[in-house]
């Protein structure tokens, strides 16, 4: 069950786009992965906004915001073309929630974390990636 994570200083994203870029970025995640589109698989797909308070983030350079991506999937779920899949649309919706264009992309730094077969929970019990590749599959069938 994959988790995105966005990292922000306060005030960095647009009105429009502080409503939706969770929620997109779960989208752009699942759809990476190849998941389902069900509600099932939307639901596991969580997404986390952490705003850092004033002046709590910089560089040596400038005090211009930047943007922490962080993506968890099990390990074995993103081929390196799907990383690079995902790297590209989620830096393209935080650039668009954020107002900034293109010329903006370096300030978008994604980091993808596979996490080791064996080693994610949930309900109560150790999730194995080839359980939800059939969950998944099952799911496709069913729809």
């Amino acid at each position: 069950m994959p988790m995105i994570g966005l990292t922000i200083p306060t005030g960095a994203l647009t009105a429009e786009g502080r409503t939706t870029v969770q929620r997109d970025l779960a989208a752009v995640l699942l759809r990476w992965e190849g998941a389902p589109d069900t509600a099932f698989f939307r639901a596991q797909a969580w997404s986390y906004l952490v705003e850092l308070p004033e002046g709590a983030q910089t560089t040596a350079e400038d005090d211009a915001p930047r943007f922490l991506v962080e993506v968890t999937v099990p390990q074995g779920a993103l081929s390196e073309r799907r990383k690079a899949g995902l790297v590209e649309e989620a830096t393209k919706t935080v650039l668009s929630a954020a107002g900034l264009t293109p010329d903006d992309a370096l300030r978008v730094w994604v980091l993808v974390n596979e996490q080791p077969d064996g080693t994610w929970g949930a309900g109560g019990s150790v999730i194995r990636y080839a359980g939800l590749v059939a969950m998944a599959k099952e799911q496709r069938t069913d729809a």
